[in-house]
């Protein structure tokens, strides 16, 4: 059976301790700087608890470093890496090829790198570059189909991590420069503006309007649950959840979902069982409506009348009057409501609700057969603030006649030695007492899986004396898991040579020791990543997309003969030459 890891997003301490319980066999979380969700840091003494806690059930913790650095950040990102090595962390994400370069050197100590996704990895001689220089892992771009994923996973050795569930970026990752390019805020620096969540006009070269204000670059949410298992045949190691911005109640819903699929097929990289009464609906979160992208060919996988969450769908309202909306539909007061009119999307909040009557708190303009859709389910929500959710470790006791020993899932073990005293009189009372007391784990972090009597006679001790046992069995047992925690260190990395002889600005190197971990592996750097200019030449390729504008207003070439130039235009009137690269179905994005 193959071992996976479900990795989930954690914003916080209280986030990540929420994902851990909830089923993730890791977590990845943001240091206090150098990660590309700058809105989501946190100190290394948040991250130390994180640690601590996630090893006790042997969930792996990943820190993201993957911004590109200038000089002086290198410098600061070396110390950091050390720091967070000296707590525990078990991997770092990286995308800047200068802190690759100071793993080759031994600059760093043997933490296992990850390579971003914001490397662009989307070309297997890319990938087979960074499993030869000893990355430990790659992640891999979210467009790519699953045969593409599968053809990777058997051409190296490195271990696989593909994206599961959550935001997608029009852009393949670490090729987006619209937010540089219109306000200096750098996606490629953890401080993207998302342009991609706003209103454009598609024009061609004579002026007509093809598509007017709407959300020509929003795309929906991702979810791949339906091919998980094909995923896994695949070979994928790792599987990630989006989500470093998102809250707590996201975090547990989508975990706890995953959890519920990945527990049915394979074997886990963790250990520890979930408890909790809920059944998780991912539709009650966050999402744009859902596409599965490019994981079995292409799909509309554009929402281009909002980029804001959809929610689930309620059906259809049955009739309207001057305060009330009637609809079937198991509505709650707070219930946040959404519906499309005329092209736009509009909203309201749930006052009351009476029967199948819901009362709004602003009368929208409704008609009869519209369909409404729910964002915010009020109820779900406080269900999921407010619910229990553990996750314990599986214990066996064996009772002797002169120890007890204590043996968890992993086949860690402890004892404890009973001293010698009369034998019981009355031998069921004792096994009773025994089997009772015995499994009142409370609140640590194991339950009992099995008790054994090994031995037909016993000595007496009453009920306190096997309390104490109790509890020095599953502090030891703890100490034990603790001590035989296997740390995966990066193995000893070197230079390659890159599949590429020349490479421009879009490899992103914003500082002397990436261009010179190019050099080093064959490969000039004929200009530094875009962010080092201050103003943008025109005709620069600002993004890459796999999603088509030509393909999704029907005027792909493929299907017909319109071949005029096509511009795309912001709201305050910026114009972006587009260009299509028909034989790798792809659209580019160029600065005006």
């Amino acid at each position: 059976m193959k071992t996976i890891e479900l990795l989930a997003p954690a914003k916080n301490l209280e986030t990540g301790i929420a994902a851990i319980n909830c089923g993730a066999d890791a977590v990845y979380i943001g240091a206090n700087c150098f990660g590309a969700r700058k809105n989501a840091s946190n100190s290394l003494d948040e991250i130390k608890k994180l640690v601590d806690y996630a090893h006790k059930f042997y969930v792996r913790v990943h820190v993201t470093i993957n911004t590109i650095l200038n000089d002086s950040e290198l410098i600061d990102s070396i110390e950091l890496v050390k720091n967070l090595y000296n707590i525990g962390v078990d991997a770092i994400i990286v995308q800047d090829m200068g802190l690759v370069k100071a793993s080759i050197e031994g600059k760093i100590p043997p933490i296992q790198i990850h390579m971003s996704t914001q490397c662009d990895n989307r070309n297997i001689d890319k990938i087979k570059f960074f499993d030869n220089i000893g990355a430990s892992r790659v992640i891999l771009a979210r467009e790519l189909s699953i045969e593409k994923i599968k053809e990777i996973c058997s051409s190296v050795d490195c271990e696989i991590e593909t994206f599961i569930h959550g935001a997608l970026c029009v852009s393949y990752s670490g090729q987006c420069y619209m937010s540089y390019a219109n306000g200096g805020r750098s996606a490629n620096r953890g401080e993207c503006a998302q342009p991609c969540r706003k209103k454009y006009s598609l024009l061609d070269e004579n002026g007509n309007v093809l598509q007017k204000d709407k959300y020509l670059l929003s795309l929906k949410d991702f979810n791949a649950s339906k091919y998980i298992y094909d995923l896994i045949d695949a070979s994928v190691k790792s599987f990630k959840i989006e989500g470093r911005l998102k809250d707590i109640n996201y975090v547990k819903n989508v975990t706890l979902y995953y959890n519920s699929l990945l527990s049915e097929k394979v074997s886990r990289t963790s250990s520890g069982c979930v408890f909790t009464k809920i059944k998780p609906n991912v539709y009650k979160n966050f999402n744009r409506s859902y596409t599965d992208y490019f994981l079995n060919g292409r799909t509309d996988c554009y929402n281009f009348i909002t980029p804001k969450s959809m929610g689930e769908n309620l059906g259809i309202v049955k009739s309207v009057s001057n305060n009330y909306i009637v609809i079937d539909a198991d509505i709650n007061p707070q219930d946040g409501i959404c519906y499309f009119e005329n092209g736009n999307f509009n909203g309201f909040l749930v006052n009351k609700v009476d029967g199948n009557k819901i009362y709004p708190n602003c009368m929208p303009k409704i008609k009869k057969g519209q369909i409404l859709y729910r964002n915010f389910d009020s109820k779900y929500n406080r269900f999921l603030d407010t619910l229990k959710i553990e996750r314990k470790i599986g214990v066996t006791f064996e009772v002797y006649s002169d120890k007890i020993i204590a043996k968890d899932v992993d086949n860690n073990s402890v004892l404890v030695k009973i001293p010698k005293s009369e034998y019981a009189k009355n031998k069921d009372k004792l096994l009773q007492n025994y089997k009772v007391q015995l499994v009142k784990t409370g609140n640590t972090d194991f339950y009992v899986e099995n008790i054994i009597f090994k031995d037909s006679d016993l000595y007496f001790h009453p009920v306190s004396f096997i309390n104490e046992i109790r509890r020095n069995l599953l502090q030891k047992l703890m100490i034990e898991r603790l001590n035989n925690y296997k740390k995966y260190i990066q193995k000893p990395m070197c230079y390659a040579t890159f599949p590429y002889k020349q490479l421009d600005y879009k490899a992103n190197v914003f500082n002397e020791n990436a261009k010179m971990f190019y050099n080093l592996c064959g490969c000039c750097v004929n200009s530094k990543a875009l962010e080092s200019l201050s103003i943008i030449p025109p005709n620069i390729e600002l993004m890459r997309t796999k999603h088509c504008l030509r393909y999704s207003s029907d005027i792909c070439s493929k299907n017909c003969k319109y071949d005029k130039k096509l511009f795309l235009v912001d709201e305050k009137g910026k114009k972006y030459p587009l260009r299509f690269d028909c034989k790798n179905c792809e659209m580019v994005i160029l600065s005006p």
